[in-house]
């Protein structure tokens, strides 16, 4: 089997990390088809949304240990490189929106790749864990960038310190994650989520999460000059007009994602 599971359900594009028996964890082929995955979605039209999920008990508990100490592996400095980096540069970058549905652990590069999504939901019985420390490192895929500003620097440093495991319910109330499902309710809940954002203005929602990405580093003048910016180019697509007349005629609107 595929390390990584794709097919495209109603405009969603459904990526299943796939190595259950490892708990999701990384190798190098995992890490280099979902980048291949995730570059058909940018390409793909017909693709609106990005559902990421895992097969099995585990979201991912993020790289397989095994590969590191194989002396004929990739060294760390090339799985940042190679592996991590590229994959959440891909999410961030990304014009359509990308739902981390979080189905079981998420740990280490795990738990950032989902954290570094635009949506992340879990079910009940998931957790995240900054799993770093344990083994001497530090934490990485954009974890020290993402965390912070989700959580506040204080809580982000000592889950990044200490390694604590974060039942999913505590990271909804920490605003680490939008939502928590009941485990026998997450996998349609989830999907019905990612569904909908497919069927949204979805030129508008990728001007969203441009102006997201710049308020990361912007001063509040910049921010204000990028809304203006992003704002004018979702007044010209064809999703603005539709999402107008639909409200002036009263009906639900048709959107194309144009």
């Amino acid at each position: 089997m595929p390390t990584v599971l794709f097919e495209v359900k109603e405009n969603v594009a459904v990526i299943t990390l796939n190595r259950p028996e490892k708990y999701n964890a990384f190798i190098r082929d995992m890490a280099l088809l979902l980048q291949q995955h995730l570059d058909v979605c940018k390409k793909e039209k017909d693709i609106r949304a990005v559902y990421l999920t895992g097969a099995g008990k585990a979201f991912s508990a993020g790289q397989d240990l095994d590969e590191v100490v194989d002396p004929n592996g990739p060294r760390l400095p090339a799985i940042l490189a190679e592996h991590y980096n590229p994959i959440v540069r891909m999410i961030r970058k990304l014009d359509k929106p990308v739902v981390a549905a979080v189905n079981g652990v998420a740990a280490g590069a795990g738990a950032n790749i989902a954290l570094c999504c635009d949506v992340v939901v879990a079910a009940a019985s998931a957790s995240f864990i900054q799993a770093f420390s344990k083994i001497g490192l530090i934490p990485d895929s954009g974890g020290t960038f993402f965390l912070p500003r989700l959580v506040g620097w204080q809580k982000a440093s000592a889950l990044m310190l200490t390694g604590e495991k974060v039942p999913a319910a505590e990271a909804e109330r920490m605003g680490m994650i939008y939502k928590v499902f009941a485990d026998e309710d997450f996998a349609t809940a989830s999907m019905q989520l990612a569904q909908t954002l497919a069927q949204m203005p979805t030129k508008g929602l990728a001007y969203t999460k441009q102006a997201l990405n710049g308020a990361f580093q912007n001063h509040f003048e910049d921010q204000l000059h990028d809304e203006e910016v992003l704002q004018q180019r979702a007044g010209t697509t064809a999703d603005f007009a539709e999402g107008v007349h639909a409200f002036l005629e009263k009906r639900a609107p048709r959107f194309r994602g144009e």
